[in-house]
């Protein structure tokens, strides 16, 4: 078991030679036998321990092993206390999810102020096949069918490449002891269904079932290297910045499963994206939205934007310097007008020598009008943004300085009032200034 360790290690490129790891120590078979390997190989070890306080008696024995069995083999343990239930409760998650959380959180706290090259913890090829068939009945992708990964960020894990019985024999054969966690033996958890119900039954038609769940899992982790690498692509041929063009979407080979790879990582469902992507052939509005996201189908495309809407944004402008809103930033400078006028639409002049001030600045509201710099009479904003072809989303997130009287003076990173234009007789501008975040 060792030399598999030890290949396997060096195959994934898991710990450099000699380096310091923080080992995840439970006191059940696999942790045990993850930090002897791991002391075998040479690497400088220490442990770390945590008590979540969720099995009474039985959770104070594992700590008390552990602190045997680290004196013993001369191996520095640091033992964190938990109390996960008054943290799930406060989280309003699962008791299951607290201890994942807590757990991960202390083993990168610890890393990092010992200085430590990784965190080894001891998942084995049983524990990745279980994940892989928990995915599974569960519904995933491509990325739930790899099992768990050897690798990820600072954890490793280099007992994937071991049964469970493998771990075991190797205990005994060194006649090493070990915890056995209770809960491990009931049916109330879904994983232990899987485990101690499901892989048996599926184990009477294929004795190796494990050993072939975990070979198709490697052949899935080599596959998904391809299909990120077309998924890639795809997304450049129909994505730009946050908009995503229909017509193009439909000629790539699997609308659905770009589109799905777009905007699961926003935190968006298979259902809502089904539901746009079905949209996509009707004429009109749609929109689907969740917490921090919408996406909003017009015009022949899928606009993608935050949920930081400013519907009722407004501030005062300083006489002069910046104020930050949530899509940009404002400079004000007042100056003698030296008969240069900007050229650009992120930066203008208005006459301030009959400016009614203080001035606001605001989001554009239902009805808003303006006369445009070279443009006769007065239109309304909205139609204005139409005919620049502007989204809801760009309308919603417009703003508009104005003057004391509620007059604009600007429609911000587009065009001027022509009410407030300079001219040879002008003395004093402003001179505004926008930068988009």
């Amino acid at each position: 078991m060792i030399h598999k360790v030890e290949k396997y290690i060096l195959k994934h490129n898991l710990l450099p030679a000699n380096s310091k790891v923080v080992v995840a120590l439970s006191g059940g078979a696999d942790s045990v036998a993850l930090l002897l390997t791991l002391l075998k190989l040479n690497y400088r070890c220490e442990a770390i321990h945590c008590n979540f306080h969720l099995r009474d008696e039985e959770s104070n024995r594992d700590e008390k092993f552990v602190q045997r069995l680290c004196k013993r083999i001369n191996v520095a343990l640091t033992i964190v206390h938990f109390d996960t239930v008054t943290y799930a409760r406060e989280k309003k998650i699962s008791i299951e999810m607290a201890a994942r959380e807590q757990r991960y959180e202390a083993f990168e706290k610890h890393r990092i102020s010992t200085g430590a090259d990784a965190i080894a913890v001891a998942h084995h090829r049983d524990d990745s096949a279980e994940t892989l068939l928990l995915n599974l009945i569960r519904g995933t992708g491509i990325k739930g069918l790899r099992g768990i990964q050897p690798k990820n960020g600072h954890i490793v894990r280099p007992l994937l490449c071991v049964s469970r019985s493998e771990i075991l024999d190797y205990l005994r054969w060194r006649g090493e002891e070990y915890v056995t966690d209770s809960t491990n033996l009931s049916n109330d958890y879904t994983r232990n269904k899987v485990r101690n119900e499901i892989i048996p039954l599926m184990s009477t038609i294929n004795p190796s079932v494990l050993e072939s769940i975990a070979s198709t899992a490697q052949r899935v982790s080599e596959a998904e290297a391809l299909y990120n690498k077309a998924i890639e692509e795809s997304i450049t041929r129909v994505k730009s910045d946050n908009e995503i063009n229909l017509e193009a979407l439909k000629k790539e080979v699997a609308p659905s499963t770009i589109l799905h790879e777009i905007l699961a990582p926003l935190g968006f469902s298979n259902t809502q994206t089904a539901n746009i992507l079905e949209s996509t052939d009707s004429e009109g509005r749609r929109e689907i939205s969740n917490a921090k996201w919408r996406v909003i189908k017009e015009r022949g495309q899928l606009i993608i934007a935050p949920q930081d809407t400013i519907s009722d944004y407004s501030a005062t402008l300083p006489p002069e310097g910046c104020i930050t809103t949530a899509t940009g930033t404002l400079t004000i400078e007042k100056k003698p007008f030296d008969g240069v006028i900007p050229k650009t639409k992120e930066s203008v002049y208005i006459s301030a020598d009959h400016l009614a001030t203080p001035l606001q600045i605001r989001r554009t509201r239902p009805g808003d009008r303006f006369s445009p710099f070279g443009m006769r009479g007065t239109k309304l904003i909205s139609d204005y943004l139409t005919d620049k072809k502007a989204s809801t989303a760009q309308k919603e997130r417009q703003l508009v300085v104005t003057d004391a009287n509620d007059t604009i003076v600007w429609l911000v990173n587009e065009r001027p009032s022509s009410l407030f234009s300079v001219n040879e007789d002008t003395k004093n501008v402003l001179h505004l200034t926008w930068k988009p975040s």
